[in-house]
């Protein structure tokens, strides 16, 4: 009869890289504004989705994505400056 062993050591062996890394955590905090207004955007689009859309769903997908680019614009923006001053 064989015996069933665990493998503990080759599964825990990786525990320490599954967590983010405060670069990852950073960039996430960075990236927020565009990860919102991306999920009111995608809320926008359900609504609509529930029924007959109408001029009001249309304003608030359109106000959403006016959102969405506004805050990609930002982030990219910041990445430039970030990006000029680091050369500087």
């Amino acid at each position: 009869m064989d015996h069933i062993v665990t493998v503990q050591e080759a599964v825990t062996a990786f525990a320490d890289f599954k967590e983010p890394t405060d670069a990852e955590l950073d960039a996430i905090e960075r990236e927020m504004p565009v990860i919102l207004a991306g999920v009111e955007l995608l809320d926008a689009q359900i609504i609509a989705l529930n029924h007959t859309p109408n001029e009001l769903d249309a304003r608030r997908i359109r106000r959403a994505r006016r959102r969405v680019l506004t805050a990609r614009r930002e982030l990219a923006n910041q990445a430039a400056d970030a990006h000029r001053d680091g050369a500087a």
